[in-house]
């Protein structure tokens, strides 16, 4: 029903063509995966431990240096299962391995070292290494160098293991060589290769316009592709799984399995995963705590011979960190053949199983299940019946609990090494049939999407966008659909993965309309890794089409909403990428890379909860407020517990759709937007009027334009949606809700009953309190700023800390403003000033204490913060951080407690005298700085055509 096979392959074009440099289509893009090695539990293909040896090395400098390194990395982590995996090859090692390669004989006592090194810990698609080791094994393969160690068969055998990208064209190449056993050999490895971009056509073309063994050989391949030989080669799911119980009780956060301050380590998979549940809680050991997690324990329950499930009554919650899936599949997954340091498989099952973790671990190839687990515990051992729905008590043989699959596509997922694997390979063998003259219907061999059985009467605001986006008036709940994504946002402690995936998946240009990359949550306090981060990940994306920020721009989402077109579709590797305009489903580093490479993305159209708000907000009270009133008022309607054992959430996985504000700016319905991530929401719309957006959309082409003119790339990719954005000005609409649309679940939350703050308790962002209920309670830090703040928040803080009656705070007051602009605006207004005379710390403009990757706060301490979320030992360790305006946070900093509601309205009285002043936003079509640049960007004919046409898809 929608497809976009066709919508994608139009958009490509046009986005390719609007680029400097020539781009292959991504539209047919293809994953990767293995050919015959088994993937699943128990199964699972093992690197030969030849490649970590460290046996002698006669004479090899090479191996030498290696083995230093290898015994280094097994030395950490005590020594403890095996310490830590070396690291995959680099462009520079690769090189003077293949160097030695070819300059060994078969006899030499390193000859098999050398040659597993090279087949297994290099990765595979477009990474620097990859396109070194591609070049090497197809030069032997075409005959352009002797053979030493590698014969040219082998050569064409590990290039088939390379899953795509460089390997390909000399794959092709061979297809039409006269050796038989090369030729077939050939064809044998693209069977099982799915990242093949155009080149598909070059197999195409063989098969209709070659003739002899050459055609033969393509229409072997492509008959292969037709049949899914690369699926049906893969052994299925086992009627029964085995594993050992690793049980986690209560919340398990991202924050627990991928620690903020361990960020830099993320894309060293088994080195970030030492430091999974490293905070010591109930029934959890770390080997050192708050510096290792408990691999001892884990250690001893792999001892029963069985792979690790981890459970927990909730799992998951939090960012979107496929590095907390990568930690987990660390310990519980199984190798990857030819892939280093990642895994894929294993199990986790939950209560409540967080809507971005269950994704990012279908991605993963693992098997995610949410069921009761009130009666699993540490070390049982549990026989699980996939395809029976049932968990059974090995021990007893007694039924512990019954479970439904979230999908009917789940097992074929698992079976594909992942999701994305399964909807790439699936296109391909579709494709394939298409070019052999049959039906596209795969249906035969996978089980496909079941589309809902009940259509609604009327469609939601967020299922007419992505509706939309998939060229259908709405999309219903249920439905699987593919819509086109239009913007796609990155951050730098994810983006180094991000850029990882891109590689595996063989991308050298994006299809996603618009892609861009922030650096805020590092830029402040960089270690050596981000400092290379820096260097080096800008170039990586603007080369592709991608638009880069740079070191102290500020916060991605508030670049990231200026640069938005109305009612589109987008998805950002931050679990905040959460639209004021349109709508966001943020996702993990694989997930987002497949939708920049490919501009699609995945989803089971969600159900949506409305919250609709009514009456008017009350004197003194604040968005943060209506913010909080939200999990509160659902509370009260029983609708959300805080409680984690069986837990009960509304909004999980679910869009959050508000209406009854129409009139907030969107800088102020982002703030409700970004919110929906701590209800676990799986998307937020807000219902605004036309002329806030058009607002904001005229100051955002000025900015823009004002980018261009600094020098900031890929200028086109910026023309191009100046141009959209435009195309949008000229005739402004917005879409809205139909009156019969239909919900899960309707909220009413009256505004004229609010009358005092709502804040979130410690340390849970859905425990929610009134002001009354915790005034008195002392504070010792306060931090102003996040992505949750905009420029009015901290003139607010400023005029009632220029109005404080002490020299000095009784409170440590941190300032940090969301961008740079906001940050000159407000040293021009003289704000700065009155932060510096306060004793404020003011920060470089970004993330700062939010994520607590950067600066922290004392251990133990008392906050109230601005931020996005307070879970245990996030900003702090230890720390007990309330959630609360910035207007509140201000006056606890000036009082060293909170205040009395009585206390926090004489303050806000002076606040609300100056409101209209306060409350101004950014508006860059009324900055002459921005406006005197902008004037000097003209955007060419070219773009705008393609904009155009873009718009009218």
């Amino acid at each position: 029903m929608l497809s976009r096979m066709a919508r994608r392959s139009a958009a490509s074009t046009l986005r390719r063509a609007a680029r400097r440099a020539p781009v292959a289509s991504l539209a047919s893009i293809y994953l990767p995966t293995t050919s015959k090695s088994s993937q699943w539990i128990g199964q699972g293909f093992k690197v030969s431990q030849a490649a970590f040896s460290t046996t002698p090395t006669l004479n090899s400098a090479f191996l030498q240096t290696y083995d230093a390194h290898v015994k280094e990395r097994a030395a950490m982590a005590g020594g403890k299962m095996g310490g830590v995996a070396p690291k995959p090859l680099d462009a520079t090692q690769t090189a003077e391995l293949i160097e030695e390669i070819k300059s060994s004989s078969s006899g030499d006592a390193n000859a098999d070292r050398l040659v597993e090194l090279l087949s297994h810990r290099v990765p595979p698609g477009v990474d620097e290494a990859a396109y070194v080791k591609a070049s090497y094994l197809s030069s032997v393969a075409l005959g352009e160098v002797p053979e030493t160690l590698i014969p040219k068969k082998r050569a064409v055998e590990l290039l088939g293991t390379m899953q795509g990208g460089y390997n390909v064209s000399t794959l092709i190449k061979l297809l039409s060589s006269s050796d038989d056993e090369l030729r077939n050999c050939a064809a044998d490895q693209l069977k099982h290769t799915l990242l093949v971009f155009d080149a598909f056509y070059d197999v195409e073309d063989l098969y209709k316009t070659g003739s002899g063994p050459a055609k033969e050989a393509a229409q072997a391949v492509l008959e292969s592709w037709a049949a899914a030989e690369w699926y049906l080669s893969k052994p299925d799911v086992p009627d029964k799984i085995t594993v050992t119980v690793f049980k986690v009780t209560g919340e398990t956060n991202t924050d627990d399995l991928s620690p903020a301050q361990d960020a830099w380590s993320r894309p060293d998979i088994p080195l970030h995963a030492l430091a999974m549940l490293k905070n010591s809680r109930d029934g959890i050991e770390p080997d050192v705590d708050g510096e290792c997690g408990p691999l001892s324990q884990i250690e001893e329950l792999q001892k029963k011979g069985y792979p690790l499930a981890y459970v927990g009554d909730v799992v998951g919650t939090g960012s979107s960190r496929k590095s907390a899936t990568n930690s987990v599949l660390w310990f519980m997954g199984e190798d990857i053949p030819y892939v280093p340091n990642i895994k894929s498989g294993g199990v986790c099952i939950g209560g409540k199983i967080a809507p971005i973790f269950f994704n990012t671990m279908e991605d993963s190839g693992a098997l995610p299940i949410e069921m009761d687990v009130s009666s699993l515990n540490m070390g049982d051992v549990i026989d699980i019946y996939p395809k029976e729905g049932e968990v059974v008590d090995q021990a007893c043989d007694e039924l512990i609990a019954k479970f439904d699959l979230k999908t009917n596509v789940l097992l074929d997922e698992v079976r594909a090494g992942g999701r994305i694997p399964l909807i790439i390979g699936r296109g391909l063998t579709s494709k394939a049939r298409v070019a052999l003259g049959r039906d596209a219907s795969v249906a035969d061999i996978f089980n496909m999407p079941i589309d809902p059985e009940n259509q609604p009467k009327g469609y939601s605001l967020a299922q007419k966008m992505v509706g939309k986006a998939c060229g259908v008036a709405g999309v219903p709940p249920g439905q699987y659909c593919e819509p086109t994504m239009t913007t796609v946002g990155s951050q730098d402690t994810t983006g180094p993965m991000t850029r990882d995936e891109l590689k595996s998946l063989s991308c050298l240009g994006f299809s996603a309309d618009l892609v861009m990359q922030s650096f805020c949550h590092t830029a402040a306090y960089p270690k050596p890794v981000d400092v290379v981060t820096h260097h080096t990940l800008p170039d990586f994306i603007m080369t592709r089409g991608g638009v880069s920020l740079r070191p102290g721009d500020g916060i991605i989402h508030s670049w990231l909403n200026r640069m938005l077109v109305p009612d589109t579709v987008g998805t950002g590797g931050d679990s905040h990428t959460r639209f004021p305009i349109g709508i966001s489903f943020p996702a993990g580093s694989g997930l987002v890379a497949f939708a920049a490479a490919t501009g699609i993305f995945p989803l089971d159209m969600p159900e949506s909860v409305l919250v609709r708000f009514t009456g008017k907000m009350q004197p003194g009270i604040t968005l943060r407020d209506l913010v909080q009133a939200i999990p509160y008022t659902a509370i009260q309607n029983g609708l959300l517990t805080v409680e984690k054992k069986g837990k009960k959430n509304v909004f999980s996985g679910r869009v959050l759709e508000i209406e009854g504000l129409p009139d907030l700016k969107c800088e102020q319905a982002f703030e409700l937007s970004d919110a929906s991530a701590e209800r676990s929401a799986a998307g937020c719309t807000i219902k605004l009027n036309k002329e806030p957006v058009i607002e904001y959309l005229q100051s955002n082409v000025v900015m823009l334009k004002w980018m261009i003119s600094e020098g900031y790339g890929d200028p086109r990719t910026l023309e191009r949606r100046i141009a959209r954005m435009e195309e949008w000005l000229a005739n402004p609409h917005l879409m809205e809700a139909d009156p019969n649309a239909e919900y899960a679940e309707i909220i009413e939350i009256n505004m004229d009953e609010i009358k005092e703050p709502i804040l979130a308790l410690p340390n849970d962002p859905d425990a929610s309190a009134l002001l009354s209920e915790v005034a008195g309670d002392k504070i010792d830090e306060v931090f102003i700023g996040s992505c949750m703040t905009n420029i009015g928040h901290f003139r607010a803080a400023g005029k009632l800390l220029a109005d404080r009656k002490t020299s000095t705070l009784p409170t440590r007051l941190w300032i940090a403003p969301p961008t740079k602009m906001d940050a000159a605006q407000l040293t021009a207004e003289g704000y700065y000033s009155t932060f510096g005379t306060a004793g404020a710390r003011t920060e470089m403009p970004g993330c700062s204490l939010c994520m607590g990757n950067q600066a922290r706060v004392e251990p133990g301490c008392s906050v109230v913060s601005t931020s996005t979320r307070n879970f245990p030992n996030r900003l702090g360790q230890g720390s007990n951080v309330y959630l609360a305006s910035a207007e509140l946070a201000a006056i606890a900093s000036i009082e060293g407690k909170l205040p009395t509601v009585d206390e926090y309205m004489s303050y806000m009285n002076k606040v609300d005298a100056t409101a209209s002043d306060t409350y101004r936003y950014l508006n860059f079509d009324e900055l002459p700085e921005f406006v005197e640049a902008s004037d000097k960007v003209e955007i060419s004919a070219e773009m705008r055509e393609a904009a155009k046409k873009l718009s009218l898809m």
